[in-house]
C-alpha cells in the first residue's frame, strides 16, 4: 500500500488507486474541494514534494493553465489516483480560507 506523507501532518497508508483528495480528507487533512472532484475549481491543489503523482490529464492541465497555475509540481488532488508513495502539501485549506471544504468528491 502506498504511503502518503503530508508536510507538517504526518503520514498514512492508502489503497492503491484511491483519489488523493479522498485519502487526505479521510485522514483528517484540511483540504478544500469545492467542485466535488470535477477538475473545475482548483481549490484542492497540492504541492507534490516528492513521488510520482502520475500523468496529468488534459482536463487537469487545462484548468490549471486557465487559472494561471503553471508550476509542474502543483496538481489537483481530485485528479490523482495514488499509485506510489507521495509527499504532498495542501495549497489551500478550509481553515485558512474560512470556506466549507465542499461536497465529498466522487470515488
Amino acid at each position: 500500500m502506498p504511503t502518503i506523507k503530508v508536510e507538517g501532518k504526518g503520514s498514512f497508508q492508502v489503497e492503491e488507486g484511491t483519489k488523493l483528495v479522498l485519502a487526505l480528507e479521510d485522514n483528517n487533512v484540511d483540504i478544500l474541494h469545492r467542485c466535488g472532484g470535477n477538475a473545475r475549481c482548483t481549490t484542492c491543489r497540492v504541492e507534490i514534494i516528492s513521488g510520482d503523482a502520475g500523468a496529468i490529464s488534459d482536463a487537469e492541465a487545462a484548468i490549471l493553465d486557465a487559472k494561471g497555475y503553471r508550476e509542474e509540481n502543483i496538481r489537483l488532488s481530485c485528479q490523482i489516483r495514488v499509485q506510489s508513495d507521495l509527499t504532498v502539501k495542501p495549497v489551500m485549506t478550509a481553515s485558512e480560507s474560512g470556506m466549507e471544504p465542499g461536497t465529498r468528491p466522487q470515488e
